[in-house]
């Protein structure tokens, strides 16, 4: 299982680069179609991207997705998580980029997380609740559009959607497991903003992209749930 999860995600983040460059674009604006040199860009899945290192997404891919292929072992839910997992990889890259988080990624993600573990959930060995799944992803949904409405300048409306996939991957092992992954995103991401007002690298009304950190707690959650079970 590990074997087939670090494969896969490392053939799907060798293609990332061509998908993270058409979507990293301001709000408002049409999806590229051409590179940096004019020439023109085919399809959304390839190396050729507008420039940077090309397989440090593979590399990421390759290592959350045996992460992941490890801790759920051989249960109908890891292939849903390793699945998923490159495009919240592309989600992050984005954000990173551009400091968005696309609609056409964060809700089709969460349709489709919820739907696959719906399925999941009637094979055997199955160690997670779909019902939990679904009201965990209500739940950091709810959760982080009452931070947006609190405070709008400090959480954008896309972190608000990529919360309900997020939820709904920690809400599988349970309510546990879905406090620890909701906290710890936030954790990550209060030690990085701390980090920089330290070091003088940013002011305390800066921002920053805080999609990658919400990711990185819901992967500590998910596989803290999947040793767990």
């Amino acid at each position: 299982m590990i074997v087939l999860a670090v494969a896969y995600g490392g053939a799907f983040g060798f293609g990332l680069p061509r998908a993270a460059y058409r979507l990293s674009v301001e709000p408002g604006e049409p999806w590229r179609a051409h590179l940096p040199d004019g020439r023109p860009l085919a399809g959304w899945f390839g190396a050729e991207g507008g420039g940077g290192p090309r397989w440090a997404p593979a590399g990421v891919c390759a290592l959350v997705c045996g992460a992941l292929g490890a801790a759920c072992g051989i249960r109908p839910e890891a292939a849903v998580f390793v699945g998923v997992a490159p495009l919240v990889v592309l989600l992050g890259i984005v954000d990173l980029a551009v400091h968005r988080l696309p609609d056409v990624l964060t809700l089709p993600l969460a349709a489709a997380t919820a739907a696959l573990l719906g399925v999941a959930a009637l094979l055997p060995r199955a160690a997670g609740s779909w019902r939990g799944a679904l009201c965990g992803g209500a739940a950091l949904g709810a959760a982080y559009l009452l931070l947006f409405l609190i405070n709008p300048a400090g959480m954008g409306l896309g972190d608000v959607k990529l919360a309900l996939p997020l939820g709904v991957a920690l809400g599988w092992y349970g309510w546990g497991v879905w406090a620890a992954g909701a906290f710890l995103g936030l954790l990550y991401g209060a030690v990085y903003g701390l980090a920089l007002l330290l070091t003088s690298r940013a002011t305390r009304r800066a921002g920053f992209a805080f999609g990658p950190f919400m990711a990185a707690g819901a992967l500590t959650g998910v596989l803290l749930g999947g040793f767990g079970a």
